[in-house]
């Protein structure tokens, strides 16, 4: 029988997170674990953990998810961060209304279990960007988060360029263009466990904030 789902979860030293993350796995889908360059034995970890383990060939958020992209083969596709930030165990959240026909893109809208599990400098940040995508668009998404999930073939289709953190941004608006029905669904998020690259610094959010209004503009 085939898996209906993958689940991508790039990954930078996430040794620490991995195993809960990955136990977390629900029965049907299958992890990819895209190995960014990680020097603390996560790929091992992964691959012990029964894990398919892809080697990104650059660095960067985008080129370890499209790598996971490009290495899956079920109809659905889910990405997911590997640092314990999201519980793997609510992965129907992103995937069901995508299996079940009622969503062609699922993001998965962070609502925190703890006050610190999300920056106020991220947060406000992700709320400034996408009030200019709901100008733009009209889309009226509240998070441009980590977990989403979609058809493969539909999101191989996209043509997606970006290889850094204007992904996401480029995810969207190329879905949008196309005509693809955009939903999201509420999903917790906890701390995260070890040292955070990218929103958990005001130093990663600021590069992020920069990649992402280079796409608007690109794709404006």
């Amino acid at each position: 029988m085939s898996i209906p789902t993958d689940v991508v979860l790039p990954c930078l030293n996430e040794a620490q997170a991995l195993p809960a993350v990955l136990a977390a796995l629900p029965v049907g889908a299958r992890a990819i674990v895209v190995d960014n360059g990680s020097t603390d034995g996560s790929a091992a970890i992964a691959r012990r953990a029964g894990a398919l383990v892809v080697e990104a060939d650059r660095r960067g958020y985008g080129a370890a998810v499209h790598a996971g992209l490009l290495a899956a083969t079920a109809p659905v596709v889910a990405f997911c961060d590997a640092d314990g930030s999201f519980d793997l165990a609510q992965l129907d959240r992103v995937t069901g209304p995508v299996l079940r026909g009622e969503s062609d893109l699922v993001f998965g809208r962070r609502r925190p279990v703890t006050p610190g599990a999300w920056p106020v400098h991220a947060r406000v940040a992700n709320t400034a960007l996408l009030s200019i995508v709901r100008r733009r668009t009209g889309l009226t998404l509240r998070d441009l988060g980590p977990f989403r999930a979609g058809r493969r073939e539909e999101l191989l289709a996209l043509g997606m360029e970006d290889r850094r953190s204007g992904y996401p941004l480029e995810l969207l608006l190329r879905a949008w263009s196309t005509g693809l029905m955009i939903t999201e669904t509420d999903v917790d998020y906890h701390p995260r466990l070890g040292r955070s690259k990218v929103t958990g610094t005001v130093r990663g959010t600021v590069t992020a904030v920069g990649d992402m209004r280079k796409m608007l503009r690109r794709l404006a």
